[in-house]
Formats: C-alpha cells, structure tokens, sequence
C-alpha cells in the first residue's frame, strides 16, 4: 500500500465539518480502499444530479502517470506504473462524472500533490499534472502542477489549514478563498 500521511484524515474531517456548516451534503471517506472508493464516487454523483454546486475534495497520494493524474487508494498495491492505471482512481473519472450530474458549478480541490510514493516508476512525474477545466469548474491544487506539496506540522496540511480559516468568510471570491 501507499506510506501513510499524517495529516490527510485530519484534513477530511475537518473539510467534511466545514462544508456540512455551509450546507452540503456530504459523503466523506478516509483511508478508503479502491472499492470503497468507486462506490464513494458513484454515490456522488447520483446525488450531484442536478446540483447548484458540486464540490469534490480529496486529501493523501496522488499522481500523474504520462500526464494522466491518479488518486491512489489506501490498499493499492503496485510493481510497475501499469498497476497505477488499472488500480488507481483517475482523476479525469470523477471529473467526467461531475460534468455529467448536470451541476450548475464544480469545485474540484486536491490537496493531493505530496511526493510521490513510487518514484521512478516509467512515466511517473512529479506531482500532478495540470487539468484541462471543463466550463463551469474550477479546480484548485494545493501547489502548482508538476511541484509538491508539504503535509504539515500541525493538524492539518499547509494548504487545507489556509482553506480551513476561509472557506466560512463571506465576500471572497472563489480564487480569494
């Protein structure tokens, strides 16, 4: 499996907290295997259909394999970057699903650029790669594609603790927050 981070379960819940206070529904997952996962993302979208805003937050390993990016379940079990494409989840997945739901907007944040855990494997680059946005979404990284992200001293990762302090201020902007 992937080495464990010490601050993305921490990340989740608090996300999870936060977002049920503003009023989202929320399917929250931690340390979830792939399956736990597919099912996670399957129950999203049934339930962002039709939604005012769709709003997907992922927090612990991921990468890009030949610009393609991964979010990598806890129980995944990898030789070669072969196994990274038939067992990891795809990115461009859950997007696809997002734009499907026929949701009005789509927030995508991924606090999901820590060094990669299976460095050298062929076509495995550093963080994650950029996304094409779809209209209607914004996509937000914890650090610019291609760099890393640091996993945090305190409670939480660097970027999740700033998200944290402002996703409740009202007057941002999207990009302010």
């Amino acid at each position: 499996g992937t080495s464990s981070l010490k601050n993305p379960v921490n990340d989740a819940v608090d996300m999870a907290k936060a977002l049920e206070d503003l009023g989202f529904e929320v399917i929250a997952k931690v340390n979830a295997g792939r399956e736990e996962m597919d099912a996670a993302v399957e129950a999203f979208h049934r339930n962002l259909n039709k939604a005012r805003v769709g709003f997907f937050y992922y927090a612990g390993h991921g990468m890009q394999i030949d610009g393609t990016n991964y979010l990598l379940p806890v129980d995944i079990q990898i030789m070669s970057s072969a196994d990274i494409k038939h067992r990891a989840i795809k990115l461009d997945w859950i997007l696809g699903k997002m734009e499907d739901s026929g949701s009005k907007v789509n927030i995508v944040v991924l606090d999901a650029c820590r060094d990669n855990p299976f460095r050298g494997l062929r076509g495995a680059g550093a963080g994650l790669a950029p996304i094409q946005s779809v209209r209607g979404s914004f996509i937000a990284y914890a650090t610019s594609p291609g760099s890393v992200a640091k996993d945090g001293t305190g409670r939480n990762g660097v970027y999740t603790a700033h998200l944290l302090k402002n996703i409740k201020r009202s007057g941002l902007t999207i990009e302010e927050m």
